[in-house]
């Protein structure tokens, strides 16, 4: 049976657009770092480069390669850590230049670090070299987090925020950085902005 995310991991993907408290498992990523303006050229680059070595994974079997433990699923949205740098962390108004990002796409438990580099392989001439060159193959373990489900602008991220700050501060629940997590469950490229929806997530403890 096909593994969606979806269906199998909707605490994960598809919260309510309350606050909630998640414990957030370790999990395999292809990563890429990036900073600046995510309307930028450079952005779109990094982005395609995940999808291609995402992609590149779970074709496979139609290029005659069948990873050990291999099963059908459906790629794994993309995700983002995003923070600026320190003079952007002084402005009153959000400067888009200086942000810092991580960008990644999820890696289903199967995948190695010989898939990874067999995945590099087959993408070659259709990612940039230096941003082929950049791509890490990760685990990561989040934790302890609040997450919401914001529907809407990026740019209108702010309030779903601002709830979920109200939501730590009636559990007992402190906020632990300034980083946060972004989760893309829609195209930007097919839905209206009022439409987009984008699971917001940060780190936490309890008190």
């Amino acid at each position: 049976m096909k593994y969606e995310w979806r269906k199998k991991d909707k605490e994960l993907y598809l919260p309510k657009n309350k606050p909630s408290l998640i414990e957030v498992p370790p999990m395999k990523y292809f990563t890429l770092k990036g900073k600046g303006n995510p309307n930028s050229e450079a952005f779109k680059e990094r982005v395609e480069a995940l999808y291609a070595l995402s992609y590149a994974i779970r074709m496979m079997p139609r290029k005659g390669v069948i990873p050990e433990g291999y099963f059908e699923y459906t790629v794994f949205p993309l995700e983002g850590i995003w923070d600026l740098d320190e003079e952007g962390r002084k402005l009153e108004v959000l400067d888009k230049d200086r942000l810092v990002y991580k960008l990644m796409i999820r890696q289903p438990d199967f995948v190695t670090e010989e898939l990874f580099l067999k995945a590099k392989s087959l993408v070659g001439r259709k990612v940039p070299e230096k941003c082929l060159n950049e791509v890490l193959f990760e685990e990561i373990e989040e934790g302890l987090c609040v997450q919401c489900m914001h529907i809407g602008s990026y740019d209108s991220e702010n309030e779903t925020f601002s709830k979920m700050e109200a939501f730590c501060g009636a559990n007992d629940i402190v906020r632990k950085d300034k980083r946060h997590r972004e989760i893309y469950i829609t195209d930007p490229r097919k839905t209206e902005s009022e439409r987009l929806k984008t699971v917001l997530r940060f780190k936490a403890a309890k008190c």
